[in-house]
């Protein structure tokens, strides 16, 4: 019973571009994004965390290297909570695949999704961009657990869509329906799988998070929103 943060990446370059980054090579925050990756550090610099797991894109490893820095941490790469492989649709404006058949289908039926082929980009569905971050981080949560104990916390850098898979998984949410979580830039989700069910504890938070003292008799399944190991401003 672990506790899993989800932060996804500060804004870069392609985010204010409007621009499908993917898995493009050269995309890096831009000054909105380095603001934003040094405030984490005072949201989350006083947290127990004892892990740190992330995307090996460089908008992620840019993201959380002033909170490392901090910490005095490792970081763990971890290629399946990447971002999705969007392959042909890879780098190109938004408001130029907004125009295209597989768009509806993508905000619509997600589960039903498969990005296009291409030479220089991989490519797969939403669904299987959902199985695989589901299946990382519940597998790298069932590690902290083993190694640091029911009540320790991690932390996952990722990226939009794989977080509100996550999130969606989490909260018994179809897939189908992942387009109603919000997960903007820098923001915060908190996560706590028990052998029961899981939490969702807070989504999409941009406040400052801070450890409360653990209730020695309460679980999560009798007190699900007073055992949370956070709190702060909600965003």
């Amino acid at each position: 019973m672990a506790y899993c943060l989800l932060l996804r990446h500060a804004r870069s370059s392609a985010n204010a571009a409007g621009l499908l980054a993917g898995w493009s090579a050269g995309v890096s925050l831009d000054d909105t994004g380095r603001a934003q990756a040094q405030e984490v550090v005072d949201r989350l610099g006083e947290l127990p965390l004892v892990r740190v797991v992330t995307s090996p894109l460089d908008r992620c490893l840019e993201t959380v290297e002033p909170l490392r820095a901090r910490l005095g941490l490792d970081l763990d790469l971890e290629p399946d909570i990447g971002e999705a492989h969007y392959g042909g649709w890879t780098g190109r404006p938004l408001v130029e695949l907004a125009k295209e058949p597989l768009w509806r289908t993508v905000q619509s039926t997600p589960s039903q999704a498969v990005f296009p082929p291409s030479d220089e980009h991989a490519h797969e569905s939403i669904a299987t961009m959902a199985q695989r971050a589901v299946a990382a981080i519940r597998r790298v949560d069932a590690q902290v657990e083993a190694e640091h104990g029911a009540h320790a916390m991690w932390l996952a850098v990722s990226h939009g869509d794989i977080i509100k898979s996550v999130v969606a998984d989490a909260s018994a949410t179809p897939l189908d329906d992942f387009q109603r979580f919000v997960v903007d830039p820098a923001s915060v989700s908190l996560l706590r799988y028990t052998p029961e069910r899981p939490f969702v504890l807070r989504v999409n938070d941009s406040g400052p998070l801070r450890p409360v003292p653990q209730p020695s008799t309460t679980t999560p399944e009798t007190t699900p929103s007073g055992d949370a190991v956070v709190g702060g401003g909600a965003g």
